[in-house]
């Protein structure tokens, strides 16, 4: 048995019950096979794959807080932090009711190559908790952020762990997080980015997951001889990266046509109006059902149906696993040219494969949504320089990023003999540079 298929083999048995955990080592590891084989005899001595796919560190925390009735409730706190070797740990704190260590393993894991193709220094972690902010009132979810970060803030720092939002964590909890850890630390500093403007945030912050996925799909499209414009584009999710990445691809020409959210889906043939779903999404806070009573040409079905509708280009910006085989086959038949993902790992195992084996041109998540944790990169830079930078600064780094991205990962495809393979280009150009610092650094 190869030393590649011995470490899989060993993190199925180690972290049982984990099965988003081992998709993610499983992708990467096949994807870096070439480059394991012809040094297996001394990444075997180094135990670099056993160092590599093992945490640095993972805490698990109980958070108790208090609701309005004045009834105590106790969720589950974590953070693992992965790899450390090319910065410190750099990743999201996912507030959702599906969140595990599993979860948060796979999350991290993946956050080490995403974070080293952005070419910053920053490392590998991820965090979260079981806690469910929908429904909830402000004072308790500050109740929760604030018992929540009492915790967290004796593993965080500034140059050791620096969280950021993710699902369930936008700018208000944020907000809680940081005011809690600095009355607790007695600390001013950048321990989490995506912050308010006016506590050290990054203008341009909002808009960088989804306004870089649509860097890197256009990027793709021009090396292959095309353009956003006049394209037709269909988008799951109706969260901060899918708004931002529908506005953006508006901006570039294109005409968006859908979106979801974990009760049913959007279809708009005259186009998404971005300022309606953020009044409803980022203001109001309501489901889709709204959209659709505000903008009476649009439809709106229960359930899930985002891919059956016809389009150039799909977008998957909701949740892991989302953009299944079968989905896969329908925009297949439906003349899709290109499938990139702006959540992570949203398409299944089975549906990566059969996009790539009929000629779809595919970009994977660690590559493609990367702007959102590289613009928090520009924020942290800011927040050590005591600076702040003008929307248009970040903006055009953030672009200049995402072209550098796609650039990267289709030349190492390249050089590895898998030319259009992105997602092994994507997990070549990312452990390389993670390879070159672990060796540097001996066996910690």
């Amino acid at each position: 048995m190869s030393y590649i298929d011995e470490i899989i083999q060993q993190v199925i048995e180690k972290n049982p019950d984990e099965p988003e955990f081992h998709q993610a080592v499983r992708e990467v590891l096949d994807s870096i096979r070439v480059i394991v084989d012809a040094n297996e005899e001394k990444f075997r001595r180094d135990a670099l794959l056993e160092r590599l796919v093992n945490p640095e560190r993972q805490i698990k925390f109980r958070v108790p807080w208090i609701d309005d009735q004045g009834n105590a409730h106790v969720n589950t706190g974590y953070r693992v932090q992965f790899n450390s070797a090319i910065g410190p740990y750099k990743g999201g704190l996912r507030l959702h009711p599906s969140v595990n260590i599993g979860i948060i393993k796979f999350l991290g894991f993946e956050q080490i190559f995403k974070n080293s193709l952005t070419g910053l220094p920053i490392g590998g972690g991820k965090g979260g908790s079981d806690f469910d902010p929908k429904g909830k009132s402000d004072r308790e979810i500050m109740s929760f952020c604030q018992s929540f970060m009492s915790e967290l803030c004796k593993y965080i720092g500034a140059d050791t762990d620096v969280p950021a939002g993710d699902i369930g964590t936008g700018a208000r909890e944020i907000g809680y997080m940081f005011g809690q850890y600095k009355k607790l630390r007695g600390l001013f500093e950048g321990v989490l980015t995506g912050k308010g403007i006016s506590y050290g945030g990054s203008l341009a912050r909002t808009e960088a997951t989804g306004y870089g996925l649509l860097y890197i799909t256009d990027a793709l499209l021009r090396d292959h001889g095309m353009d956003m414009k006049g394209k037709t584009v269909a988008v799951s999710g109706a969260g901060n990266v899918a708004i931002y990445a529908i506005e953006k691809a508006q901006q570039l020409g294109a005409k968006v046509v859908t979106c979801s959210d974990s009760t049913g889906w959007i279809y708009d043939p005259d186009g998404i109006d971005v300022a309606l779903l953020k009044e409803i999404k980022e203001v109001r806070r309501e489901r889709l059902t709204a959209y659709k009573n505000a903008r009476l040409t649009s439809e709106y079905h229960e359930g899930r149906g985002v891919w059956q509708i016809k389009c150039d280009i799909a977008l998957p910006c909701a949740t892991q696993n989302e953009l299944t085989l079968e989905d896969a086959k329908q925009l297949k038949e439906n003349g899709c040219i290109a499938v990139c993902e702006g959540a992570n790992m949203p398409t299944t195992e089975d549906a990566t494969k059969f996009l790539q084996e009929n000629g779809i041109l595919f970009i994977p998540g660690k590559a493609s949504n990367c702007g959102g944790v590289a613009t928090s990169a520009l924020e942290m830079s800011q927040n050590s320089e005591r600076l702040s930078w003008s929307f248009e600064e970040v903006d055009s780094k953030l672009k200049g990023i995402m072209e550098n991205v796609y650039a990267n990962i289709s030349a190492a495809a390249k050089k590895y003999g898998m030319e259009g393979n992105y997602v092994a280009g994507a997990n070549i150009a990312g452990f390389e540079k993670v390879l070159d610092a672990m060796n540097a650094q001996g066996i910690v």
